[in-house]
C-alpha cells in the first residue's frame, strides 16, 4: 500500500479521484488486517461505513474514524474542515439505515444526526480526544455534524 504519512488532505477533499484511490487503499488494508490500518490512522479506531447514495441510490463505502463517548459510537462529518459536508453525510441524511464493518464484524446500524444542542455539548469532548477535529472546525464556517450509529 502507498505510504500515507504525507497525505495532502486539501487535495483529497478537492480531487474526487484522489480521494477514491486513497479510500480504496484504506479499505484494502482494513480488510487485510482485521480492521487495523497504519499510516496516519495507526492507533486510531476505524470503521467502514456502507451507505446508499442520496441521489444515485447506489451503494457507497467510506472508511471513517469513530469515537466512543459514553458508550455511544460517533462519527464526525469533518471532511478535513472543507466548506461542504462529505458525501456520506448527505447519504445518511437521505438514508439513515447503513451497515458498518468494525474490526472483523459487520452489522446494520441506524445513523442519527445529533441535534445542535447535543452536538455542541459533545464537540469539546471529541476535540479533547482528537484535537485535529478542533482545527477542522476552525477552518470552516459550517457546523461539523456528529452522527450516532446504533446497532439494529
Amino acid at each position: 500500500m502507498t505510504d500515507m504519512t504525507d497525505i495532502d488532505k486539501d487535495e483529497l477533499v478537492s480531487d474526487t479521484a484522489a480521494l477514491d484511490d486513497f479510500n480504496r487503499g484504506i479499505v484494502e488494508e482494513f480488510r487485510a488486517n482485521g480492521g487495523v490500518v497504519g499510516g496516519p490512522f495507526e492507533g486510531g479506531k476505524l470503521l467502514l461505513l456502507h451507505t446508499t447514495g442520496a441521489k444515485s441510490g447506489l451503494p457507497r463505502l467510506s472508511p471513517l474514524a469513530y469515537l466512543t463517548v459514553d458508550g455511544r459510537m460517533l462519527i464526525v462529518g469533518s471532511y478535513a474542515g472543507a466548506p461542504k459536508d462529505p458525501a456520506w453525510v448527505h447519504n445518511l441524511r437521505a438514508h439513515p439505515a447503513a451497515r458498518i464493518e468494525v474490526g472483523t464484524e459487520a452489522y446494520d446500524v441506524t445513523a442519527t444526526e445529533l441535534p445542535d444542542d447535543e452536538r455542541d455539548a459533545l464537540y469539546p469532548r471529541i476535540t479533547a480526544m482528537v484535537p485535529v477535529f478542533a482545527e477542522y472546525q476552525a477552518k470552516t464556517t459550517r457546523t461539523i455534524p456528529l452522527f450516532e450509529l446504533t446497532k439494529r
